[in-house]
């Protein structure tokens, strides 16, 4: 790793910096010190470079710790729960809930979880991939846009959660959810204001649930082209408006939904 800081070229050093930033961070005060005393300025602002994105990550490291710690310090086996899809005019209404290994060391660790809004795409993706991979256990339920008219958004709003907790692998022992609590749920609830910003296992719930969501309305969208559910998701959107307006509604669309927009249109 030195030999390759050592002897490279400007652009050969830029490369391998940004590509190999984990393994230079296991020996970083030899490796700055190393860059820094290069001669070419391009490369000691290597330096710099590093010495903020390992700034970067310890700071995102006791963020996200500080997420664990919080679902360990109930000392109980705790699901987070979260949902999507309340308010679009189309398509199903999500819940995930998440149970993350009982430890904040570093290996257990997922960086970068937090509110599945403040993320982007490809990143939500990513986390997805590893929530499933480090979680204990994960559950995802949705329930339909016919479900939605026939029961209710604030009934269907609560089965999702309920549904996402039954099935998990392992029963919880305290639920936390996102907001406010889960009604009829018979088990301990905790619901937290801004929940996605405070609790581990919620920030997980938040992203697979989304990620999932957002992928059913991708495939919908080869369907029903013309609605635009591939980037906005079923919400009201200019072009989804206009889409039902001159084509009218889809067996996908919440019919409740559509009425109330309309009237107040």
């Amino acid at each position: 790793m030195i030999e390759k800081i050592l002897t490279g070229s400007v652009p050969e050093i830029r490369a391998y910096v940004k590509e190999n930033r984990e393994e230079i961070f296991t020996d970083k005060e030899n490796c700055l010190e190393i860059l820094r005393m290069d001669k070419r300025k391009s490369v000691q602002a290597l330096a710099e470079y590093l010495e903020c994105e390992y700034l970067k990550k310890e700071a995102e490291i006791q963020r996200v710790k500080a997420l664990y710690d919080h679902d360990l310090s109930y000392e109980k086996v705790v699901c987070g729960v979260d949902e999507v899809g309340r308010g679009p005019l189309a398509g199903p209404i999500v819940a995930a809930a998440v149970i993350l290994k009982p430890d904040s060391a570093l290996e257990n660790l997922i960086l970068g979880i937090n509110d599945s809004k403040k993320l982007s795409k490809k990143r939500r993706e990513e986390l997805d991939v590893l929530i499933r991979e480090k979680a204990l256990a994960y559950g995802i339920y949705e329930m339909s846009n016919l479900d939605i008219d026939r029961l209710g958004i604030s009934y269907c709003n609560h089965e999702v959660f309920r549904g996402s907790i039954r099935s998990l692998s392992i029963i919880p022992e305290l639920v936390l959810s996102d907001g406010y609590k889960v009604k009829d749920y018979a088990g301990a609830n905790i619901s937290l204001v801004k929940g996605d910003t405070l609790s581990a296992s919620i920030a997980c719930a938040s992203i697979i649930a989304k990620v999932h969501r957002d992928r059913l309305m991708e495939r919908l969208s080869a369907y029903y082209p013309d609605y635009g559910f591939d980037h906005n998701a079923g919400y009201a959107s200019p072009d989804h408006i206009e889409a039902l307006k001159r084509k009218g509604a889809t067996p996908v669309h919440r019919m409740s939904f559509i009425r109330n927009f309309v009237t107040e249109e």
